[in-house]
């Protein structure tokens, strides 16, 4: 709905309007530069990556192996931090970078990974409709655990999602480099530990998560909005 709808020709409700317009200029529209990140990039997902295991296979057999070996290892704490990551956003690794990175605060660092997140979504989901893998508690519901999720496992969403947060967070903040990749490397490896994945979906998200960042850094709204996104937290850092 368009602004422009909350002022009267008599000008008594015009306030709400112009409100809406310096928020506008402050925080920026969803894309702060305009456009799609992803317009024009010649990603092609389903071809970058090597088809998972053939049900059956020996490949298979081996991968689900790896499943319940990490499954029945794995700790409470590593399965309540699992468990607590199943939903997860750019701020999920606010404790690797400090207090100050949090929702409601940093609206063009918010707005940025926004975007990101609604632009890489479907480049997972894509390859995912293509192989249709089920994931291991689905083909072993023994190792269920939490809710029961029913979408394709191939390749992990929390690995591509993950990988794509913490290679540019690293940009952001590359004191905090390692510690920030470390982090996205155990989000994804948490959904072994809880047989929502296996390990070939994760090594996949994370092969998948580095080409989109590619796509996107050679983007020009991107490179404009990540260093509006960059001002904003060296600021607030401070």
């Amino acid at each position: 709905m368009s602004s422009n709808y909350y002022f009267r020709r008599d000008g008594r409700r015009c306030g709400l309007g112009l409100v809406w317009v310096l928020l506008a200029l402050l925080v920026g529209s969803p894309v702060l530069a305009g456009d799609s990140y992803l317009a024009g990039s010649h990603l092609d997902p389903v071809a970058l990556l090597a088809p998972p295991p053939l049900p059956g296979s020996e490949e298979q057999l081996t991968d689900m192996a790896s499943v319940v070996a990490a499954f029945h290892g794995r700790s409470h704490e590593e399965e309540v931090e699992g468990l607590q990551e199943e939903k997860f956003d750019v701020f999920t690794f606010g404790p690797v970078i400090g207090p100050f990175f949090q929702p409601g605060r940093l609206p063009k660092t918010e707005a940025l990974f926004a975007e990101v997140e609604k632009e890489s979504i479907p480049v997972t989901t894509e390859v995912k409709k293509y192989w249709k893998r089920p994931r291991p508690c689905v083909v072993d519901t023994n190792l269920a655990v939490g809710d029961l999720e029913t979408s394709f496992s191939y390749p992990s969403g929390h690995a591509t999602g993950g990988t794509i947060y913490a290679l540019l967070l690293a940009d952001m903040f590359p004191a905090k480099r390692e510690a920030i990749l470390a982090f996205a490397r155990d989000l994804a490896w948490h959904r072994v530990l809880l047989a929502k994945h296996y390990p070939t979906d994760i090594y996949a998200g994370r092969v998948l998560g580095q080409a989109v960042v590619r796509e996107l850094k050679a983007s020009s709204a991107f490179q404009h909005d990540f260093a509006e996104a960059q001002a904003e937290v060296a600021q607030a850092g401070h």
